[in-house]
């Protein structure tokens, strides 16, 4: 090829990134585009450690042992996060955390096993686990506009906003050292960072999805990777 000449891309590529862009126009894509090669991530204004993680798929107990996080509700805006261990991850020099995270890492935590699990609101299964190309991390459930969304199982909510764009009005809750669940597309929140709830408690009201009709989009993650739903929830 001589100097100057544009390198052809392959077809499958083109296919590849076609049927991908086909697959967000038609579904909308779950989650936030994100270069997963990354080794760091430098925290935002009303980004939480839980939240963080959730984008990167990687477990919170992980992410906060990396970083020597002894609280992990305390991070700061502009703080440099490493992604995976052994990664150089210095704290920005204009910026200063409320708490001085300890240097000791965390001890490694046992698996632990899964809440018993409730659905989170009634309606038909519009979008399963897995499909179009793997941009689905977790399953799509009809409703009305409106209706109650309640938490899967009983948890602590560690976050409730609209920070994950491609999520909408977003719930995640921390079930154990293992297990979080996340409740995108909503209308309205009922529940704030930081508060205990129950197994079936009303923590959302049923928003609208990509194609502006009233869904919830409902993922289960265990240390940090997207687990099918309908494999734990009852049948």
């Amino acid at each position: 090829m001589r100097s100057g000449e544009r390198q052809p891309v392959a077809p499958h590529a083109i296919r590849r990134a076609g049927i991908l862009l086909l697959a967000c126009l038609t579904f909308g894509c779950t989650s936030t585009l994100v270069d997963y090669s990354t080794s760091v991530h430098i925290v935002q204004p009303g980004e939480t450690l839980y939240s963080i993680a959730w984008r990167h798929r990687v477990n919170h107990n992980d992410l906060a042992r990396w970083n020597g996080l002894s609280d992990p509700d305390v991070i700061f805006v502009g703080q440099r996060l490493q992604l995976r261990p052994g990664a150089p991850a210095a704290a920005s020099p204009s910026a200063q955390p409320s708490v001085q995270p300890s240097a000791r890492p965390l001890p490694e935590l046992p698996q632990v096993p899964p809440p018993r699990w409730l659905w989170p609101t009634r309606g038909p299964l519009l979008r399963a686990f897995g499909a179009s190309e793997g941009l689905v991390n977790g399953i799509g459930i009809g409703g009305e506009a409106g209706q109650e969304i309640s938490a899967a199982a009983a948890g602590r909510v560690v976050y409730a906003g609209s920070g994950l764009q491609a999520y909408g009005a977003l719930v995640i809750i921390n079930h154990n050292d293992s297990f979080l669940s996340a409740y995108g597309y909503n209308e309205r929140l009922l529940v704030s960072q930081g508060q205990d709830v129950r197994a079936g408690q009303a923590i959302a009201t049923m928003g609208l999805g990509p194609q502006r009709h009233p869904q919830l989009h409902f993922e289960i993650r265990q240390n940090g990777t997207p687990v099918d739903p309908l494999r734990h929830l009852p049948r």
